[in-house]
């Protein structure tokens, strides 16, 4: 699994998220990984995932609270810690759990791993 730091433009659909996979992650976007990216104002996400016979793109937006993000200083794409940390890492954003967002996030609050 892939995680786009920082923030993406939530209006890329499904074939502009893969190039941005090629472009930035320098990864084959058909090859069965997971990749999410979040939007700028932190309620949005949307994961690419090809599973052999066709892309995927899943979309998840919070009504209220905002998603944890790790970021980076230079904005080059970071890769979720590989084994059950992903699994859970998904299982948690689709849950709902307050462990992924926060009810009363400032813009400006930065999240460490």
């Amino acid at each position: 699994m892939w995680i786009a730091t920082g923030h993406t433009d939530m209006r890329r659909g499904m074939n502009s998220l893969a190039l941005l996979v090629q472009e930035a992650f320098k990864r084959d976007p058909h090859g069965g990984d997971l990749y999410v990216f979040r939007g700028k104002n932190a309620k949005l996400i949307k994961i690419l995932w090809h599973d052999g016979l066709g892309m995927s793109l899943y979309a998840k937006r919070l009504e209220r609270g905002r998603f944890l993000w790790p970021s980076s200083a230079d904005g080059v794409p970071g890769q979720a810690p590989q084994g059950q940390t992903g699994s859970l890492f998904l299982a948690m954003l689709f849950s709902g759990s307050k462990a992924v967002w926060l009810k009363a996030a400032s813009a400006g609050a930065r999240v460490r791993y």
